[in-house]
Order: structure tokens, then sequence, then C-alpha cells
């Protein structure tokens, strides 16, 4: 059995890739951690996600539980993120990492880590979320330049960064389809007297509301019609199951950093 480290374990995400870990039949909950000032530090996580004591202990910090896995899932916050990412480098411990808001600088960083350590990062974890990506891309590139493209996104507001990282990544693979970079045509805000659009924008803006867990659309409008590609999310159990599907996967494989287009063998689609 592959042994798990969850990060973040008491949070809403941890304690649903705890149940998806539980139920993949090659991986087994080994540790548990949370930051210093956290209530649940001591407590057995099973008192969490199922009343039920399991014997693994939230301790504090990755350095204390480090040693008793294989693979840490992260889906925590970015600059925490990057604290794991260098002690797993250090100790050569394969990652999982869910957490959006990485900047550019962090996924060099990133990048130059998994050169001692195995590692899958992508801002989605969900199975459709990456098939949209595909799709994304091949619809740009195959509507071409007669159509405008725009990207909504909507989450709850509790989400500390915007765009999400799944419309970043929506916005780079539509721009990759009709040959533009995404840093020079991306407009993510839009205000008072803006003048017409400009043909090469690719439009993201975000919605932030209440409790909805996660929502993405990106329009491609033309002349007359508009071709719209959507993912909801009911529940955070799709972005979990791809974390524990990722981390089964990313176990004994090269030093690197993978994306769940590898981990679902999507190259070819």
């Amino acid at each position: 059995m592959i042994k798990v480290i969850i990060a973040g374990a008491a949070g809403r995400m941890g304690q649903r890739v705890a149940h998806m870990v539980g139920e993949h039949p090659r991986l087994t909950y080994a540790a548990a951690f949370e930051a210093a000032d956290n209530k649940y530090i001591g407590r057995d996580v099973g008192e969490l996600i199922s009343a039920n004591r399991i014997g693994v202990v939230i301790r504090e910090g990755l350095e204390a539980v480090i040693a008793q896995g294989d693979v840490i899932i992260d889906f925590t916050f970015h600059k925490a993120t990057m604290e794991f990412a260098r002690l797993a480098a250090k100790h050569k411990t394969a990652m999982v990492i869910g957490t959006t808001g990485l900047s550019p600088e962090n996924l060099e960083e990133l990048k130059d880590l998994a050169r001692n350590f195995p590692c899958v990062q992508s801002p989605n974890m969900s199975i459709c979320v990456n098939v949209m990506f595909k799709l994304a891309k091949k619809t740009a590139a195959i509507l071409g330049d007669d159509f405008d493209i725009e990207i909504l996104e909507a989450h709850h507001n509790k989400k500390k960064d915007a765009p999400s990282g799944t419309a970043l990544k929506l916005g780079e693979m539509a721009a990759a389809g009709v040959n533009r970079n995404l840093k020079e045509v991306g407009v993510f805000a839009r205000n008072g007297i803006i003048g017409e659009r400009k043909p090469r924008e690719i439009g993201i803006q975000s919605i932030r509301a209440a409790d909805i867990v996660g929502e993405h659309t990106i329009y491609f409008a033309g002349p007359g019609e508009r071709l719209e590609i959507s993912h909801r999310a009911h529940s955070r159990d799709h972005f979990a199951k791809g974390a524990a599907t990722a981390a089964a996967w990313i176990v004994g494989k090269g030093c690197g950093v993978y994306d769940m287009v590898d981990v679902l063998g999507l190259q070819d689609f």
C-alpha cells in the first residue's frame, strides 16, 4: 500500500481527500499535519471525517510526519505549499499539489525543486475539467480568430485568489489554440468607458459568492452564434478523487513536474 500524508488535514479539502484516500484500493492514510496554531493538532483525524478514530493523529508541520509517508497531498495555501515542496525535495518524497494561486516564480522554483522528487501539480484535479482544458484548446483552434473568447468563473466567498487557477489554465489553453500568449492578451477587469473590445483579447472574469464550489464557462462568440463549454462542481469530492488518483500514479515515477494530463493519459486527446 502507498502511504499518504495529507496537508491541511483538518480543513474541508483535507477531510474530503482523506475520504477518497480511504476509498482507493492502493492507498492508506499514514499521517496528517496542520499549521502550528491549528486547534485540531493532537486529535485523531478519524474524529473529523467519520467520528471514529483511525489511529492517525494530526501533527504540527510537515517535518514531524514526512518520514511516515510515500506521497504528500496538498490543497493548502501557495506560500505553505512552497515550503512543503522544499522539504519534499530535501527528503525526495513525492507530492500531489492542488493548491491554486502559485505565481510564475513559484512554478519556476517548483520545476527546479522537482529535479529531486516527483510531483503532480495541477490547478484542478477534476477529470472533467482536464478534458475541458483539452476542449478549450481544440475548439479555439477550430473556430479561429473570428470568435471572441471569454471565460467566467464562480467560487465561494472564502476563496483567496482570483481569477481561479482553473480559469487561468483555460485561458492559457484557448490562447495556445489561436497562437496567442495569455500574458499579452488577457483582460481581467472591465470598468468605465473602455472602448471597443480588441479582437485578440481573452477576457477572464470572477464571481465570489456564498458556498459556490466551483463553476467555469468558456464562451466562443462569433457572428450570429456562440458556443459555451461549462463545468459545474457539485461537491469537492471530484477534486479529492483526482488527487487520490494522482497520488497512486506518481509514486515510483521519475523526478519532475507532471500534471493531470499525464496522470489521465490525455496527451494525445
